[in-house]
């Protein structure tokens, strides 16, 4: 069974479609017992990082994060779900995020905002497998700029170049949303459960 954190934010249902086409079960939860039960993990977002720092708090979702990491499950962040797990945000003010990979997410330098539609993928991770020349579909503003020593970092530029996907361990995550990047997000969904 696949979990989806459900805190308030994110793109559920589409995304909770996206990962049953695997063929797992699928649930969505906002309860950290429920969530724990599965065999990997879904941690989405939409919206801004401080706001969804605060609805995951509200649940109980940095220990609830905290035990899926350290589970050694399968974990896959989505958009900001991918942005919290960095050391910091500075949406709207400096906010603390989860601080599994070091840096800050910050605005993107480009002359229209927000990024919006489909773009490369400079694919490193073996998740990627099928769709390395895929494009992905992107809706953001803010996004992680720097390296992470010993995670596979996969980037996209758009003003300038900031990290598209992020692998280390057990944890996979995407600015990206795979749940909107049609057949190619599906594959890479596929290739994720693969790991279950």
């Amino acid at each position: 069974m696949i979990a989806i954190l459900d805190y308030g934010s994110g793109n559920l249902r589409s995304a909770q479609r996206a990962f049953a086409l695997t063929g797992h079960d699928v649930l969505l939860t906002s309860k950290r017992s429920e969530f724990l039960k599965a065999d990997a993990f879904v941690v989405p977002g939409v919206g801004a990082y401080g706001a969804c720092m605060k609805q995951l708090e509200e649940i109980d979702g940095r220990g609830a994060v905290s035990d899926a990491v350290n589970s050694g499950k399968p974990i896959f962040g989505i958009c900001v779900g991918m942005q919290i797990l960095f050391t910091s945000g500075s949406e709207k003010g400096k906010h603390l995020g989860l601080g599994y990979f070091p840096g800050d997410v910050s605005l993107i330098n480009a002359p229209v905002l927000p990024h919006i539609g489909w773009n490369d993928v400079n694919a490193t991770s073996p998740i990627f497998h099928g769709v390395e020349s895929e494009k992905f579909y992107f809706v953001h503003s803010y996004a992680a700029k720097n390296d992470v020593e010993s995670a596979q970092v996969s980037w996209t530029t758009y003003g300038e170049r900031f990290v598209a996907a992020i692998s280390k361990e057990n944890i996979f995550a995407t600015q990206f949303h795979p749940e909107k990047s049609g057949d190619a997000g599906a594959k890479l969904i596929e290739n994720w459960a693969k790991l279950i």
